[in-house]
């Protein structure tokens, strides 16, 4: 699935949803049903700095792309990381760095995080593009 179609998905996933309340419970419920990140991954280098809720975020590189694992203990926030990976994981650094993430836009997040949640959805997708730059260069060796 390209990064569009996965934010695609998203957008159509949250517009069949009218109420704002709704739309958090579904954040919630993402967040309920991620997988948790082993206790060993959540150390202070995985830690993101400038989310108030703690997230953690792992990156694997596998076949010249890259795969995120996180984790947070706040469920919104969970969910919030989990929509990231799920537009992201998957996929070279060069699509990581070209994708405009119009998703964010498109569901209303933009308009209804706070804004201590919307600095830490920033902080989430500077780290994501930190690990993809790093990776492309490294791939590029």
């Amino acid at each position: 699935m390209t990064i569009n179609e996965a934010q695609d998905e998203i957008i159509e996933e949250f517009s069949e949803l009218d109420d704002w309340m709704d739309r958090y419970q579904l954040l919630i419920d993402l967040g309920e049903g991620q997988e948790p990140l082993p206790e060993a991954d959540r150390t202070d280098d995985n830690l993101i700095d400038g989310c108030q809720s703690r997230v953690w975020l792992v990156c694997e590189p596998r076949d010249g792309r890259l795969f995120f694992r996180a984790e947070s203990d706040a469920l919104i926030v969970k969910g919030i990381v989990g929509l990231l990976l799920r537009v992201l994981s998957g996929h070279t650094p060069q699509e990581i760095l070209d994708a405009d993430l119009y998703f964010i836009r498109e569901t209303g997040l933009t308009e209804h995080l706070s804004p201590t949640r919307s600095n830490g959805l920033l902080a989430m997708i500077r780290q994501i593009h930190a690990y993809a730059l790093a990776y492309k260069a490294k791939f590029a060796e």
